[in-house]
């Protein structure tokens, strides 16, 4: 019975967010550009710390799943943190070989986020990890990797900050993307689609009541990681509401239906 209730309120809750996404994807359509005009401030401090920081939780989230995978692929318990230690390794090439800052936070994301999950789960067999891991892996490779950096060649959006004030006249709304020849790349927004990586853990704690702490603590992270990332990518004028409604609609999409495909079988 409590099978049946689960996937009665997931399809709820897909309707819900669908009839939303699409009510926003209309009024975006026609706001986009007023949204931005209002809100924008390049300086802003919040907004630019999302710029900096925002995709680096993701890249050691995608890390933890390439290394659990790989790993689970042992029976030994130590022969699958070998992985891990290679994503260590890497981590540390980045933070003394490249003079890039993104590439330095990103070596630095996985040098911690793999030693402290080796620590943790030392003595634990990653196999019962592989499910989780495969979403995350996959929902990367859908979203962030294809998803949204074909759809940007595709549609060559302007970004607001590169558009001339004060009559905007290179803006185009969402559904009426300029193309190939412009070389804009706004639609859809990548960090957004990195902010959302997260949305796979709401499955380690769905079986949890909804008053239990951990529940409640995963739901209000993961869901405020993500809104403000997306949320500071307008505030810069990197990206309009459109564009992260439609990376966020995607990760949210992309993450149920692989629930339904790795866990619906077994449940």
């Amino acid at each position: 019975m409590s099978s049946i209730k689960n996937w009665s309120e997931i399809k709820k809750l897909t309707v819900i967010f669908l009839i939303v996404w699409i009510v926003l994807a209309v009024i975006f359509g026609f706001t986009d550009l007023a949204i931005s005009i209002l809100v924008v401030d390049e300086a802003s401090i919040w907004g630019n710390f999302g710029a900096d920081y925002g995709e680096t939780p993701g890249y050691a989230l995608i890390a933890l799943a390439l290394a659990t995978l790989l790993g689970s692929l042992f029976t030994n318990l130590n022969l699958q943190k070998i992985p891990a230690y290679v994503g260590i390794v890497v981590g540390i090439l980045f933070t003394l070989l490249i003079d890039d800052e993104r590439f330095i936070n990103i070596g630095w994301s996985l040098i911690v986020s793999l030693a402290v999950y080796v620590i943790i789960t030392w003595k634990k067999d990653w196999k019962n990890y592989r499910r989780i891991s495969g979403i995350i892996a996959l929902l990367a490779v859908i979203n962030p990797l294809l998803f949204v950096q074909i759809t940007k060649i595709l549609c060559g959006r302007i970004r607001f900050r590169d558009l001339s004030p004060p009559g905007y006249t290179e803006f185009t709304q969402w559904f009426l993307p300029p193309g190939l020849t412009v070389g804009g790349n706004s639609f859809p927004s990548g960090h957004a689609a990195m902010g959302w990586m997260f949305l796979p853990m709401l499955i380690a704690v769905k079986d949890r009541k909804n008053t239990d702490p951990l529940r409640i603590l995963t739901l209000i992270l993961v869901i405020g990681w993500g809104m403000f990332v997306g949320l500071s990518r307008i505030a810069v004028g990197a990206h309009y509401a459109s564009d992260v409604l439609f990376s966020t609609g995607a990760a949210v999409i992309v993450t149920i239906f692989l629930y339904t495909r790795f866990y619906r079988k077994q449940n």
